[in-house]
């Protein structure tokens, strides 16, 4: 089982998403996964969380019709498979 489900919601955030994902993933603890999820975003974040998850099989996307902030996260815990569960914000 995987120790830590790290979920960030992902809409209007193509300035900020590499640079928050990357964070993530330069952590020191490495028992994790990331779950992005996409509430239909009109920009290129749904591009930008496909071409991470080609890298980083830790990396988990879903996209999804947009539905608010509130059902990205109550999705992100649906799909979570982490012992522990955190969200961050994309522009984090």
């Amino acid at each position: 089982m995987t120790e830590i489900s790290i979920i960030v919601p992902v809409y209007k955030v193509e300035n900020y998403l590499s640079q928050c994902i990357s964070s993530i993933l330069e952590q020191a603890f490495s028992d994790f996964e990331l779950l992005l999820i996409d509430d239909s975003s009109p920009d290129r974040s749904s591009e930008i969380c496909d071409d991470w998850a080609e890298r980083d099989m830790r990396i988990r996307v879903f996209h999804q019709k947009n539905a608010g902030v509130s059902a990205v996260r109550n999705r992100g815990l649906r799909e979570a498979c982490g012992r522990y569960v955190v969200f961050v914000d994309s522009d984090d």
